[in-house]
């Protein structure tokens, strides 16, 4: 049986990762068939728009996903292709997996901890007015002198539908996974309305797993929670502008972003992509770690019921990243060690390491 699958290289470091990931991926017997898919930036300048609509008509086709780091302009430009992806498709579950692995320079070991974010909603979802708009004017008039009078506003939208669909998905998962404990994060102290129903949907939700432990951080004291007793936690379920920044320091306790893999899903098709951007200044330079690549991979593999490939493919990366010698420089315990390997010769490693 052969997967189509919707291939998307996207721009920066994304062409290199998707080309060594790929060949990972293929070298586990698992037969793929490649619908290749070009967004982003590059695509913007010949095509006038970074997500065309042949690329979600062949994400809605093949039902599945896999796809490259791309470049989302900061203050100006395009929105982001990753945030329109998620709200075309329905992609409401954000799966961001964070776990150690021996041999990666970290000041924490042992951590494995699942951050589920929720993915259309929140402040994501785009409703923002621009200083002195007549929306913003509006909205400025009615908080009674709350509001700066030539502040830009942005909407902060969260709904018990929405809500419990991402918390049932968390204690799903738990329960598919093993998983003893599922915390929901927000900051429910202060938005008492937005959080406020996140906390009271979550706690309806968790009433219907009696065999999960659920209980409810602060967004504030679980950074701080994480950074003192990662080992306490399991499964964190948040809202999509919490759970972009926790996905983030969670990473951080693992070794970083390019140990990162993460997956969108929804009810009717699934994203996979690494966790970290396209960094444009290393492109075409062969230096990016595959790993947070290739991991996604491993996630797409287990989505599509492959596990014993996915399980090959965990191992010969764990391997590869425990012995140390065919790594990227930044798996090295120094940074510029001459020793360091590329992109693709990495993936030649896992590759080996697999047979």
């Amino acid at each position: 049986m052969a997967y189509r699958v919707t291939l998307i290289p996207g721009d920066g470091i994304g062409p290199e990762l998707v080309a060594a990931g790929c060949r990972v991926l293929e070298a586990t017997g698992v037969d793929f068939e490649w619908d290749r898919q070009e967004a982003g930036a590059e695509i913007m300048e010949t095509e006038g728009t970074p997500l065309p609509q042949r690329v979600l008509d062949s994400i809605r086709r093949n039902k599945v996903a896999l796809k490259g780091p791309i470049t989302t302009p900061i203050g100006t430009g395009f929105r982001s292709v990753n945030v329109a992806l998620r709200h075309e498709l329905d992609l409401f579950a954000c799966l961001r997996p964070c776990k150690s692995y021996a041999g990666v320079r970290s000041r924490y070991q042992d951590i494995d901890l699942v951050v589920v974010r929720e993915n259309t909603e929140d402040l994501y979802a785009g409703v923002e007015f621009a200083s002195q708009s007549p929306e913003a004017k509006a909205i400025i008039a009615k908080s009674g002198g709350k509001i700066n009078s030539e502040a830009a506003i942005s909407i902060k939208p969260i709904s018990p539908a929405n809500s419990r669909r991402i918390v049932k998905y968390a204690f799903d998962y738990a329960v598919a996974n093993g998983r003893k404990k599922v915390t929901a994060v927000a900051k429910a102290n202060i938005m008492k309305f937005t959080d406020g129903l996140f906390f009271d949907v979550a706690r309806q939700v968790a009433e219907e797993y009696p065999q999960i432990q659920y209980d409810e951080r602060l967004i504030d004291n679980m950074c701080m929670q994480l950074v003192q007793h990662p080992e306490a936690y399991d499964v964190l379920v948040l809202p999509n502008l919490y759970g972009d920044i926790i996905s983030d320091l969670c990473a951080g306790l693992v070794g970083g972003l390019g140990l990162a893999p993460g997956a969108n899903i929804g009810f009717e098709s699934a994203l996979f992509e690494p966790t970290h951007g396209s960094a444009p200044k290393y492109k075409g330079l062969n230096k990016a770690n595959p790993t947070a690549f290739i991991l996604s991979g491993v996630m797409m593999l287990r989505y599509l019921k492959e596990f014993a490939a996915a399980d090959r493919v965990e191992k010969a990366v764990a391997r590869v990243i425990a012995e140390g010698k065919n790594v990227t420089y930044d798996l090295k315990a120094e940074r510029n060690d001459p020793t360091a390997v590329g992109t693709q010769e990495m993936a030649d490693a896992i590759i080996a390491a697999m047979k």
